[in-house]
């Protein structure tokens, strides 16, 4: 056997690898601001979401972020337990006092990653991932 496919496949032109290392290389750098806050940039897009929206459940939640249900459930257990979401008016969440003054004080630290990354990827690569994101999303 020859194996025709592995000689003439180029793994580097795989889509998903190159979107999963660029996951990782800005994840890194939004670790390295927000680490002091003892968060992932998981847990913080749920917390920027309900800040944003006041109000939302699960399934809203769930249909902004594209998080798998455990994933998405295990991210907000941490930060209810955490005291940042409250529960009150369950199955609708929302953030509670201690949540927006977090949000509050971790925007500044937020920003400073953001703007690590646009320096890096520049506008060029802004509007090509928006591009691609706009594009994936109307299959769905």
């Amino acid at each position: 056997m020859k194996f025709k496919n592995i000689k003439e496949f180029n793994p580097q032109e795989c889509i998903s690898g190159r979107v999963k290392r660029l996951n990782r290389l800005t994840a890194n750098i939004f670790r390295k601001h927000l680490s002091p806050f003892g968060i992932t940039d998981s847990q913080l897009t749920l917390l920027f979401i309900l800040s944003k929206k006041g109000k939302c459940n699960q399934k809203e939640i769930t249909e902004i972020t594209c998080l798998e249900k455990s994933s998405l459930n295990r991210n907000l257990k941490r930060l209810v337990d955490k005291k940042y979401i409250s529960k009150q008016d369950f199955p609708l969440l929302q953030l509670s006092h201690e949540g927006k003054v977090f949000v509050e004080n971790i925007i500044p630290e937020w920003e400073k990653a953001m703007t690590e990354i646009k320096e890096l990827i520049t506008e060029d690569g802004i509007n090509g991932i928006n591009i691609a994101l706009k594009n994936i999303t109307k299959t769905k």
